[in-house]
């Protein structure tokens, strides 16, 4: 179990403070979903659709390299 988890409805991580998902998360996510690319980008996805609704303020090109653009 991560400690790494998002603190909504700011999305920030609850065990670093940054912005989520945090450098950590990331890799974390990576590992988990090793072999599974396509599964981690539905994933992400669907939790900036999640965030969109609380963070209806932020660019939409900033949520989406947050939430999506580390994939590559």
């Amino acid at each position: 179990m991560t400690t790494h988890g998002p603190v909504l409805p700011i999305w920030s991580c609850g065990g670093c403070g940054a912005p989520w998902p945090c450098v950590t998360r990331r890799r974390e996510l990576r590992a988990e979903f090793e072999g599974a690319p396509v599964s981690l980008a539905l994933y992400m996805g669907a939790q900036l659709v999640r965030a969109t609704a609380d963070l209806s303020w932020a660019p939409a090109g900033a949520l989406h390299r947050r939430f999506l653009g580390w994939l590559r």
